[in-house]
């Protein structure tokens, strides 16, 4: 309950930086906002789902199981939801490998998945990046954008490169990780059990990254459409203003601010994220623009996932609990 009221109070306290930021001014725009494209922008929110129920359904090949098409979309909003609402994000996986459990799906498959979902999504980040980058050598930038951008593809590039790390020196990584475990004195059976589970995720990991070409294909496309789409909230949110900014640096705008929001540990991003775009955003707009685009951005991105995705979560998870705290 103490933490249900906790996300609900970042919540809120995330809602009111853009209307802090905005003042009076924010309402008249609001008002503005045409209610077409409000919708076309859940609607772009609801195809992600499907767009990452197939990548799923791709990523999980011949362990498909029981997993059904409408079940794999719940699963995915779940997820989803798991991630927003708690800090870092780290409900999700554990979200995904609960209801993947379900359906026959193994604890070091469902995490293969997940790491494989999110190293397809690094590559998509820094090939966006890339792309950016080279825009800005066609056009005249400032030295704030230019260090922006350069120091936003050196981040991504070191993801990358520490996952490819792992994967190649994973045995020397569980030597070291075997050592520090006995340097802290835990006990060989609990050692020999982590080791056993790292063992069995970097198989499920390999034999995830052997798929078929065209299935990797398929699910790099199903990627950058899903972000694409999901990045051009923003975009859309600012034209709905009558703002024409391009649509690169909305890019790199909601990718840093969610990024900070990650740092943060806070549910969502709440807070952090509203900080860190207000301030790339509103020099570039004006402040209540800023504040107003803010607000219908993560209205859409955020507060969305958690209204729709909650109910399916309850569902999905927690009737089975109900279910045995009644029997028991």
């Amino acid at each position: 309950m103490r933490r249900l009221i906790g996300l609900v109070i970042a919540i809120l306290v995330a809602a009111m930086i853009p209307l802090w930021v905005g003042g009076s001014d924010i309402w008249p725009r609001l008002q503005r906002f045409p209610l077409t494209l409000l919708l076309i922008m859940f609607g772009m929110i609801s195809t992600c789902w499907l767009i990452n129920a197939l990548r799923l359904r791709l990523l999980l090949g011949d362990h498909v199981g029981r997993l059904g098409r409408l079940r794999s979309i719940g699963v995915v909003m779940s997820t989803e939801f798991a991630i927003c609402a708690t800090p870092g994000g780290s409900g999700g996986p554990l979200t995904l490998m609960a209801l993947l459990a379900r359906s026959g799906v193994r604890p070091a498959r469902s995490s293969a998945v997940y790491a494989m979902d999110q190293f397809s999504d690094l590559v998509f980040f820094l090939c966006a990046l890339l792309g950016i980058l080279l825009y800005a050598l066609l056009h005249n930038l400032s030295r704030n954008q230019e260090s922006l951008l350069l120091s936003s593809a050196l981040l991504m590039a070191a993801g990358i490169c520490l996952c490819l790390a792992v994967m190649r020196f994973h045995r020397h990584l569980i030597r070291i990780n075997g050592r520090l475990l006995h340097w802290l004195k835990v006990a060989p059976p609990t050692r020999r059990r982590w080791a056993r589970k790292l063992l069995h995720f970097l198989e499920a990991f390999r034999d995830t990254c052997t798929l078929p070409r065209r299935v990797l294909f398929k699910v790099f496309a199903l990627t950058c459409l899903h972000w694409g789409l999901r990045y051009s909230v923003l975009y859309l949110a600012l034209k709905g203003l009558g703002v024409d900014l391009q649509w690169g640096w909305s890019f790199l705008i909601q990718m840093l601010s969610l990024s900070a929001g990650q740092l943060s540990l806070l549910p969502g991003g709440a807070g952090a994220a509203e900080l860190t775009s207000a301030a790339l955003l509103a020099p570039m707009v004006g402040k209540s623009t800023a504040a107003a685009a803010i607000l219908i951005w993560r209205a859409v991105t955020y507060y969305f996932y958690l209204i729709a995705g909650g109910p399916v979560f309850l569902l999905m998870l927690g009737r089975p609990l109900l279910h045995k705290l009644q029997n028991r």
